[in-house]
């Protein structure tokens, strides 16, 4: 069972930045690709950026490339999303998730947390 706890969201002027937190175990730190999505009110959840285990380079969706950065923490067991220069667009429900991709399994979820960027 692949246990993900996010922290971070919260409310944020536009131009600001916020950093989301996702701690997970050991265990699956080490083995599973870790991700952020997110899901706008009235829309899909779109996928935010990811990072392997393995250490290839992150990617991200194209709408946050240069103002988003996703890293690990080793020592933590945490994987972070550090958001800056955020626009009103960026407004959702962020999920943290993770993926065995040796064993092809589906993305587990977090619970969300909120992030509102105001004009």
């Amino acid at each position: 069972q692949v246990q993900l706890v996010e922290s971070g969201g919260g409310l944020v002027q536009a131009g600001g930045s916020l950093r989301l937190s996702c701690a997970t175990s050991q265990r699956t730190f080490s083995t599973h690709a870790m991700g952020w999505f997110r899901q706008a009110p009235g829309k899909d959840r779109e996928f935010v950026a990811a990072v392997s285990s393995t250490g290839e380079p992150p990617y991200y969706t194209d709408s946050v490339k240069g103002r988003f950065t996703i890293f690990r923490a080793n020592t933590r067991n945490t994987v972070y999303l550090q958001m800056n220069n955020l626009k009103t667009e960026d407004t959702a429900v962020y999920y943290c998730a993770a993926r065995d991709v040796s064993l092809s399994t589906d993305w587990s979820w977090g619970q969300g947390t909120q992030v509102t960027v105001s004009s």
